[in-house]
């Protein structure tokens, strides 16, 4: 390895470690440990330092195609540091005002969103819903109404029908009118009768039926 290529290695790994120190930042300031459960909060850890990890190979990669050397570990340390002296303050400034403003622009975003689609958006379907509400309502207005005059129109049909029908049958001689009223108490009975056989039967299927295991 060339004195440039280590050189360019050295600087590569003090902007790694500083690099570093950013990201642990971010990620603490993100990961809010005293919120969250410990096995949430291992999983994070692991996930986060293989990240880190193969980043750092990456750009090794790219500078000295993947060597490692002792200096490489200093250099890190190095660059870390440089980060928590001098960096970490103006970092963390820098980083809450980044969130502020993405904050900030998210909740434009979402009241414009909201203000300009989801609520039209949700009055129109109340509109359509009302109106197809109403709609109906009168619908049910007016065949409530048809029934109500369909209903009379039949009361007025059948009310001569039935007066006519009571004179005819005062005009009957008192041997028909007993046979037909002798005949309609025969067929009511039987009729019973078959009603409270068909009933029976079927109390005595449902019992056969119940017994079987």
């Amino acid at each position: 390895m060339s004195l440039t290529v280590q050189f360019y290695t050295m600087l590569a790994m003090i902007a790694m470690g500083s690099f570093f120190g950013a990201s642990l930042d971010t990620y603490n300031r993100f990961l809010k440990r005293g919120k969250r459960k410990r096995w949430i909060i291992f999983l994070n850890d692991i996930l986060f330092w293989m990240l880190q990890g193969l980043v750092i190979f990456y750009i090794l990669f790219l500078v000295n195609q993947g060597e490692v050397r002792f200096y490489i570990f200093i250099a890190l340390v190095c660059g870390f540091s440089f980060y928590q002296a001098l960096l970490k303050g103006i970092y963390a400034k820098l980083l809450e005002a980044i969130i502020q403003v993405v904050a900030t622009v998210w909740i434009f975003f979402i009241r414009f969103l909201n203000g300009l689609i989801i609520s039209p958006l949700k009055w129109i379907v109340i509109l359509v819903v009302s109106i197809f509400i109403g709609i109906g309502k009168v619908l049910l207005g007016l065949v409530q109404i048809g029934l109500k005059v369909l209903l009379w129109i039949v009361k007025v049909i059948i009310t001569p029908i039935k007066w006519i029908g009571k004179g005819l049958w005062r005009l009957f001689p008192k041997k028909v009118k007993f046979a037909v009223e002798r005949f309609w108490t025969s067929f009511a009975g039987k009729l019973k009768h078959s009603k409270n056989k068909l009933i029976n039967g079927m109390k005595w299927l449902y019992t056969r039926f119940k017994r079987k295991p």
